[in-house]
């Protein structure tokens, strides 16, 4: 049994009109494609570059510009949509991702690209956000983290198999063409969610300012902060993962497909595994998980030298995206009525620790101490976000996440 969001009831889960399976198949379907199309340009930069006329980097930015898309987007259209049916929500979002990529397919000239890589982040943190939302709402408490980690494999599955088929359909035909698929696959998704998921109100008493109110929960902060700092030692690595092999191993390029599909079953792996260990003791399992991603990281350091050792690191650091349906889980339990800011906003944090993981660990490079380095700073970064949930615990001993919901009615979360 599930609670009423605002009354504190008990409710049985949302039963979709063909089953739970089907369901999450449509949402995970969708977060395959968000996935391919954040993804794919890692692996068609050069492409990208020469048929632009411009430099690497300034293509790169073109991966920033996604980003800032899906920081800005995830809280602005969560709050301006928060009394929209979440079905609807959720197909409005595939409309405008479809959109924005086709966009991209059509366009030629770096400025109009730039732009709807920005227009196509917007939609990703909302439509993951909602989506996790919705799969919670069909299954038991105690199987909520495992709900969202099966709408979330959709997102993992992306590295392994759309960003490597998008950059080869990059390199063999044309690159606009990925994009072009990653919008037919937001179409699609489009018409699975109107079949497969059942009509799902807002939740009672949601209205934009009630949304706001989850920041002013400090535990809502924390957990994001966790999220935005602690995830960012994955991210250290994954980013110069390909550089530091190519400079320090001397792997052939045509090897790197395999040492990064190797990273994304670990990731695939992690979010499974990750998923059912948050429903037993989301507490515990978020801390081991961050000194997972910390030494994972560190052991970056002495493989390098051997790609093979690499590699076998690779799945290890992969297997650190456990910490996304924990953290996920743990915005659920913190938010209490505003849950649908606090779920988007969780995606918002990833992209931060993207971000700032690869800035240091690019600065560190740039420092001169060496391709190993990121390593070093996905160790730190982890061992910061430990430290900061650690100080979430505390304040939660001193006064429990639930106890601003529960004087409003809202029930406590479970503790796990």
């Amino acid at each position: 049994m599930t609670h009423h969001p605002a009354a504190g009831r008990p409710v049985a889960p949302v039963i979709a009109p063909y089953g739970l399976g089907w369901a999450i198949v449509a949402l995970a379907v969708g977060g395959f494609g968000i996935g391919t199309g954040e993804f794919a340009i890692m692996g068609l930069l050069p492409s990208v570059a020469g048929n632009l006329r411009v430099s690497v980097p300034e293509a790169g930015s073109l991966i920033s510009l996604y980003a800032f898309g899906v920081v800005v987007g995830a809280p602005l259209i969560t709050v301006c949509c928060a009394t929209m049916p979440r079905r609807r929500l959720l197909m409005g979002m595939m409309v405008l991702y479809a959109l924005a990529n086709i966009g991209t397919a059509l366009s030629h000239q770096y400025a109009t690209i730039a732009v709807f890589r920005f227009l196509s982040g917007l939609p990703h943190g909302a439509y993951f956000g909602c989506a996790a939302l919705v799969a919670a709402s069909m299954v038991d408490p105690g199987r909520r983290a495992q709900a969202v980690g099966r709408v979330m494999l959709g997102l993992t599955l992306a590295t392994i198999l759309g960003a490597p088929l998008a950059a080869w359909c990059g390199q063999i035909i044309d690159w606009h063409l990925a994009y072009g698929v990653v919008g037919l696959i937001a179409l699609l998704t489009f018409g699975l969610l109107r079949v497969f998921l059942p009509p799902i109100p807002a939740a009672a008493g949601a209205s934009p300012l009630t949304e706001l109110g989850a920041l002013a929960r400090p535990q809502v902060w924390l957990a994001l902060a966790t999220g935005a700092v602690g995830f960012g030692g994955l991210f250290a690595v994954y980013s110069y993962i390909t550089p530091a092999l190519i400079h320090e191993t001397h792997i052939a390029p045509a090897l790197m497909p395999v040492v990064l599909v190797v990273l994304g079953l670990g990731m695939a792996a992690g979010n499974t595994i990750g998923a059912t260990l948050a429903d037993r003791a989301l507490r515990p399992a978020i801390v081991g998980f961050l000194i997972w991603d910390g030494l994972a990281s560190l052991l970056f350091v002495p493989a390098l030298p051997h790609w093979w050792a690499v590699g076998g690191d690779a799945f290890l650091i992969g297997c650190g995206v456990a910490l996304a349906p924990a953290l996920q889980t743990r915005l659920m339990d913190v938010a209490a009525d505003a849950q649908a800011l606090a779920a988007s906003l969780n995606h918002s944090a990833f992209n931060i620790a993207n971000g700032l993981g690869a800035a240091l660990a690019g600065a560190a490079i740039t420092a001169g101490l060496g391709w190993s380095s990121p390593g070093w700073v996905g160790g730190v970064l982890a061992l910061c976000g430990l430290a900061i949930f650690l100080v979430s615990l505390g304040l939660e001993r001193v006064r429990p996440a639930g106890a601003d919901a529960a004087a409003r009615g809202v029930p406590a979360p479970a503790r796990g």
